[in-house]
């Protein structure tokens, strides 16, 4: 499974994807905004990504995909589709490191994330889930064409704002 845009490449994680997935999710942006996962090795990682990502392409045929540059392969972030036990349809996530933060990167991943779940998985509804003080997310959702449609509690018991198209 490979996504292809003008200036990015989306696929599935693998193992190898382990020390990239230690830098997101230890960068501040994911640790403020979506939260610690306890990610302190590069093992912690690579079990994170069989427990979450991998068991995810095999259930749900979708996940989180790496989001590289096309020109050099460079990993930028993530960006894909979650579904979560207590959301009736899949969400879409999405982090970045911060120096790749406002150069176009998440909304043009992301939206290629939402026409490959339209036009190759037959998903017609998506939903995004955020907190309700990151802003750039908010934007990010409403720009991709989802409205605020209520609230939805997290595993951990945090509210976030709901969004669907």
């Amino acid at each position: 499974m490979e996504i292809e845009t003008d200036r990015l490449l989306l696929r599935q994680y693998t193992l190898t994807d382990a020390p990239f997935i230690f830098k997101l999710m230890n960068s501040e942006g994911w640790l403020k905004n979506i939260g610690d996962r306890n990610i302190k090795t590069l093992e912690d990682a690579e079990d994170y990504m069989k427990k979450n990502y991998l068991v995810s392409y095999e259930k749900h045929g979708f996940g989180p995909y790496l989001v590289s540059l096309k020109k050099d392969e460079t990993p930028l972030g993530s960006a894909g589709l979650y579904k979560r036990d207590n959301l009736e349809h899949p969400d879409i996530g999405f982090a970045f490191l911060p120096e790749f933060a406002n150069k176009g990167y998440a909304f043009e991943a992301a939206n290629a994330v939402m026409q490959f779940a339209s036009e190759t998985l037959g998903i017609q509804t998506i939903v995004g889930i955020t907190l309700e003080t990151n802003l750039s997310s908010i934007k990010l959702l409403k720009k991709l064409g989802l409205s605020e449609v209520g609230n939805y509690t997290y595993e951990d018991g945090e509210e976030l704002l709901l969004f669907s198209n």
